[in-house]
């Protein structure tokens, strides 16, 4: 045990020694990116308008300084990049009470349906019926799950949103359709719509 432990102890000293030169950029770069995580966590409270200043304040100390960074400035330049990728969706849940900081929820969420779906298909990748009509299977999926729906639920419906949610639906299903004959055969497919714009519209 004692031998088992010096060697454990002469790999970490010859480990430090090696990346001794590394350490100082990950300090700096990691300190910028745990400030940006303690701005975001928000313990004292602070309203949305308060936290975007802080951190846009960060961010753009982040920027000016980037190569203070090192070997690590390329990282940051990606961590920037994502950031403001983020940034306009990033603040509503300091302003909006009860909604999560996180997505995790809606993840777990879908993830619970693709594993379902898996099991009882047998398809890894996601289904025709996923992808044509989502919008209701996925929410239809969700609620399901929260409580029992009967046939008078089904009858308090709005029929004008209904409608138009059927509408979508078969948008969406004829645009496919249109999509598998173009790639079935594109020749035959270009010359019907050509020979549909060529037809006089009033007869000659």
């Amino acid at each position: 045990m004692t031998r088992l432990l010096q060697r454990l102890r002469r790999l970490i000293t010859n480990a430090l020694g090696h990346t001794r030169d590394l350490w100082p950029d990950i300090r700096r770069a990691y300190g910028w990116v745990h400030h940006a995580a303690r701005i975001l966590n928000n313990e004292a409270g602070l309203d949305a308008a308060a936290v975007a200043r802080r951190f846009a304040g960060l961010i753009a100390a982040i920027a000016r300084h980037r190569a203070r960074a090192g070997t690590l400035a390329g990282a940051v330049d990606h961590f920037l990049k994502v950031t403001r990728s983020y940034r306009p969706g990033l603040f509503h849940s300091y302003a909006v009470a009860g909604l999560p900081r996180t997505n995790n929820d809606l993840e777990r969420l879908f993830g619970a349906h693709r594993r379902h779906e898996r099991r009882a298909t047998g398809r890894k990748a996601a289904s025709p019926g996923i992808v044509l009509r989502g919008p209701v299977r996925l929410v239809a999926a969700a609620l399901t799950r929260l409580r029992r729906y009967e046939a008078r639920d089904l009858a308090l419906t709005d029929r004008r949103q209904w409608r138009e949610v059927r509408h979508g639906l078969e948008q969406r299903r004829r645009s496919r359709v249109l999509r598998c004959r173009f790639r079935r055969d594109p020749q035959a497919f270009l010359s019907a719509i050509e020979h549909q714009l060529c037809q006089p519209a009033l007869p000659v």
